[in-house]
C-alpha cells in the first residue's frame, strides 16, 4: 500500500474547521499532548509500518544539501 499525498479529504476546509475547534481552549502543552494522541490514534487507523514510514519521510522537513 502506498501512501496517499494527493488532496484527498472530502471536506477539506471542514476538517481544518473541526481541527482548530478541538484545539480550542487548551493550553500549548495540552495542545501538542492532543496532537500526539491524534497521531497515535489515526497511526493505529493506518496501521501498516510501511505506509506510516512513508509518512513519517513526507512530514520531514526538506535538508539543504
Amino acid at each position: 500500500m502506498e501512501l496517499i499525498t494527493s488532496p484527498h479529504l472530502e471536506a477539506p476546509d471542514d476538517f481544518y474547521e473541526a481541527l482548530i475547534e478541538a484545539h480550542q481552549g487548551l493550553s500549548t502543552e495540552e495542545s501538542h499532548a492532543f496532537n500526539a494522541r491524534l497521531l497515535l490514534v489515526l497511526a493505529n487507523h493506518i496501521g501498516s509500518p510501511s505506509v506510516l514510514r512513508q509518512a513519517f519521510a513526507a512530514a520531514r522537513p526538506a535538508r539543504s544539501p
